[in-house]
């Protein structure tokens, strides 16, 4: 029921993920208006219906959306995990509302300090990680050595990295460049049984230095930012351009195709979702403007987390360096 276009493009979405998944799926919310968009799909046989009379609104405050609302659709979808009926929640509805209560609900795996949202990004290479895009806007040093460790699993189960590189993002690749925090972060990250490469600097971040970039929350989301901005305006240019020229309009089909299937390294569509890292579960924080495409995706994401123990192999690492520590 969250989101621009809840319940319509959800519902979509969810069938399209059933008729491509073997998974159930459950959807969460008003039962007569999801019922009224699932209609007699070929895929509802494998989507079951969890009512929910309650809908967290967009512009709530994860506050409120605590409060003695245990009949929300968002708590009612994180619940499902919480009880094992499901193994993965996603929602596209608010983001603030959502973490909290899957932090508050599932609760965070043990030596976990904060939970991150963790963000896929493409490189020369493949793929990479970087965490934290926006779950945490003030950090302690301590904070980016957990999301670096929580980014290296990640990479290493999910996208197939092996000993993933570790990169903390700051203003100069020298040491002692940064912030208070970068400059203590890098000490601790330094002593860490990490493979850290050091600093990198905003131009790395699609360059192939390193496969995990740790910074702070509120860093991390201007970066998420600017880079679907900067990314939209160029593609949005490139098409003006080749529209605009008689020499190119010819090749548009070519170039179409080809531009898409760059643009698409770049569309949040693609992913469906970030995972939020640190919670006992998998929870995928989508975005509010997701169409069925998008959720679909997510779904997908959730489904291929799921089966790479990504939520196990936190937990093992974290007890492991526990141990340690004792």
């Amino acid at each position: 029921m969250g989101g621009d276009h809840a319940p319509e493009q959800i519902v979509a979405g969810a069938r399209l993920a059933a008729e491509r998944l073997d998974a159930r799926i459950s959807l969460v919310g008003d039962p007569d208006a999801i019922a009224a968009c699932l209609g007699d799909h070929a895929a509802a046989g494998r989507i079951e219906i969890v009512p929910a009379r309650d809908v967290i609104a967009m512009g709530e405050s994860p506050r409120a959306a605590l409060r003695g609302r245990d009949d929300t659709s968002m708590a009612r979808a994180v619940d499902q995990v919480r009880t094992g009926s499901a193994q993965a929640v996603v929602s596209a509805g608010n983001s603030g509302a959502f973490m909290a209560l899957s932090a508050m609900r599932l609760g965070t795996i043990p030596g976990v300090r904060r939970p991150a949202i963790a963000i896929t990004m493409p490189n020369a290479g493949g793929q990479r990680v970087l965490l934290d895009a926006g779950a945490n806007a003030d950090c302690r040093p301590e904070h980016l050595v957990d999301f670096a460790l929580m980014g290296s699993v990640y990479a290493e189960y999910t996208l197939g990295l092996e000993n993933p590189r570790v990169g903390l993002l700051s203003i100069g690749e020298e040491k002692g460049k940064g912030n208070e925090l970068t400059k203590a972060a890098h000490a601790l990250l330094e002593a860490a049984d990490l493979n850290f490469c050091g600093n990198v600097e905003g131009g790395d971040i699609f360059g192939g230095r390193c496969d995990v970039i740790v910074c702070d929350g509120f860093v991390g989301n201007v970066v998420l930012k600017v880079t679907e901005g900067a990314a939209e305006l160029l593609f949005r240019r490139i098409r003006q351009v080749v529209a605009d020229s008689e020499e190119l309009r010819p090749l548009a089909p070519l170039l179409g195709d080809a531009l898409r299937a760059v643009a698409g390294q770049f569309d949040a569509a693609e992913y469906g979702g970030a995972l939020l890292l640190g919670v006992n579960g998998v929870s995928i924080v989508g975005h509010g403007c997701s169409d069925a495409n998008a959720i679909s995706n997510a779904i997908r994401f959730a489904h291929k987390a799921v089966g790479g123990r990504l939520v196990e192999h936190l937990r093992e690492v974290f007890s492991a360096r526990a141990e340690a520590r004792a």
